[in-house]
């Protein structure tokens, strides 16, 4: 890689949608990092990266990003289907790669590309950015100092209110681009869940349905932009007042998704369109007590249970979550997520997102999708290869190849 470590590292940045914040907050020109080329194929959308970044190339063709010399590193913020394919031309191009979450749409493609990224040496992130997030860290503290004991169970709501807007628009409505919202969306939960569980999923059952948006008739037509409103958080409340929802939805708005992980944790996740509200709860127990966290963002504290008591009370300790440094993008966790890649990308080493865990979240996620569909059969979770697993898990350095 062409760097060095008294200038700017330059970054190729793939797609700029509704992700391309994370391309915003790496352009820190003068102090480390900063966008010298992007590829999108919106023109709406180029003409906008041509002002953000002054100066830069942007271009519709991504191979001219990927190749470039100028490029030290490239950011893939493009629909999900397209993430194996895109990375892993980078990676044979001999660049560090960040790769939104989730890795892609199947297990097979996830598989691909961390074969590609141990084949050609090239380093590989993954945009999970809610191990970032400081409700998520203090759980994971709570428990790694063992004030609730050996976990046990993990139960795991995710409240959608803004789905009608986010997910049932664009893209995101269709499985050919995204599976499934347990692919989507719940990759999220799911790798915050075995960061929590400190173990994978092997073994899934899931129901769900397309309950909130299936019967809405208010869709635009093929090739119709999205409407100038398209996300209102003041208004499209109720669900059923949604307009202007993409001409195809196919993937489900409710589910219920039930776990167990290799160490024999139990878990359950769920997910629902209906809801007013957007947020998640994450209810952890142990051997020894409880956590439940209420609300995820600034304001919001992580409660714990460790004493016998006959009925509900108040908890035994409240921890309130910590502000972020940066309250800019997922309580604050992008620009720490952006931090990681770029020391990562300069320097190599272990880092808190894990290839291998976004991996798993996508395995789970994909049998929990076919689970769903086969109407609730239990599915298998297949386990990654042992020397791709020790390679990314030591930081991905060559001496850790078998």
């Amino acid at each position: 890689m062409n760097t060095h470590l008294h200038r700017d590292l330059r970054l190729g940045v793939l797609g700029f949608g509704l992700r391309g914040s994370i391309a915003r907050i790496a352009h820190r020109p003068g102090a480390g990092s900063l966008v010298v080329a992007l590829a999108e194929h919106d023109p709406a959308m180029r003409a906008e990266a041509d002002e953000t970044f002054p100066g830069a190339l942007v271009t519709a063709d991504h191979r001219e990003v990927i190749e470039s010399p100028d490029v030290d590193a490239v950011i893939v913020l493009t629909p999900d289907h397209t993430h194996a394919d895109l990375a892993c031309q980078a990676l044979k191009a001999g660049k560090p790669v960040f790769v939104e979450k989730p890795l892609d749409i199947s297990i097979e493609r996830c598989d691909e590309l961390l074969r590609t990224a141990y084949e050609t040496g090239s380093r590989l992130y993954v945009g999970h950015n809610m191990r970032h997030m400081p409700v998520v860290r203090l759980m994971r503290d709570i428990i790694t100092r063992g004030e609730i004991g050996e976990v046990k169970t993990v139960w795991v709501r995710h409240f959608v209110g803004f789905g009608g807007d986010y997910y049932f628009k664009d893209w995101h409505a269709e499985r050919r681009y995204t599976n499934g919202l347990l692919l989507q969306k719940a990759s999220h939960d799911l790798d915050v869940l075995h960061w929590l569980a400190n173990s994978y999923t092997r073994q899934v059952q899931a129901f769900g349905d397309l309950m909130v948006y299936g019967d809405n008739p208010h869709r635009r037509q093929p090739g119709e932009p999205k409407h100038a409103d398209w996300h209102d958080q003041n208004g499209n409340w109720p669900p059923h007042t949604q307009r202007g929802l993409n001409p195809v939805i196919d993937v489900e708005d409710v589910s219920l998704v039930n776990l167990r992980l290799d160490s024999g944790v139990l878990a359950a996740y769920q997910q629902c369109h209906f809801t007013p509200d957007y947020w998640r709860n994450y209810t952890v127990i142990g051997d020894a007590g409880r956590l439940e966290n209420f609300g995820d963002g600034p304001g919001a504290v992580v409660k714990v249970w460790n004493s016998r008591r006959p009925s509900y009370s108040e908890a035994d300790v409240q921890y309130p979550v910590p502000d972020a440094e940066e309250d800019d993008g997922h309580g604050g966790a992008d620009p720490l997520l952006v931090d990681e890649f770029l020391r990562f990308a300069r320097e190599g080493g272990v880092t808190d997102t894990s290839p291998v865990a976004a991996r798993m979240a996508v395995a789970a996620g994909v049998r929990a999708t076919e689970s769903l569909r086969a109407g609730g059969v239990p599915h298998e979770v297949p386990d990654l290869a042992p020397e791709l697993v020790s390679y990314f898990e030591n930081g991905q350095d060559a001496s850790a190849r078998l």
